[in-house]
């Protein structure tokens, strides 16, 4: 089954750590500049979406009891929706409202075209 969006493993690993230091998480993904660019990690209920938003993916990550879910603006949604994202995480100082941020790191998305058949299988 396709997928919008997958994690590596070094971003699963940062998760875990996250789920435990500070529970429940959910990411949001705006089309803004700069870090706003940038998926942003907050506790699951701290970013308040709406219908301007998009839930692309409730993500099973393992070891982490529950869906960490990962919206995307709906602005930002059309103009990335045949595109497959992967949740990384690099060194370096992302936004200081996304939780990696004092950890020394930043999540980032590295994305790819959707293929025509991941696309008929998302439809």
């Amino acid at each position: 089954m396709a997928t919008r969006v997958d994690v590596t493993p070094a971003a699963a690993a940062m998760m875990r750590r996250l789920r435990e230091e500070h529970g429940p998480l959910m990411f949001h993904q705006s089309g803004g500049c700069c870090d706003g660019s940038s998926p942003m990690c907050y506790l699951e209920g701290e970013f308040r979406t709406g219908r301007s938003d998009v839930l692309l993916e409730s993500l099973a990550i393992e070891g982490v009891p529950e869906p960490i879910t990962f919206w995307m603006s709906a602005g930002q949604f059309e103009l990335w929706k045949h595109t497959h994202l992967t949740v990384d995480v690099v060194p370096g100082r992302g936004s200081g409202f996304s939780l990696e941020a004092p950890e020394g790191v930043r999540f980032l998305i590295r994305s790819r075209l959707l293929t025509e058949q991941e696309l008929a299988e998302l439809s």
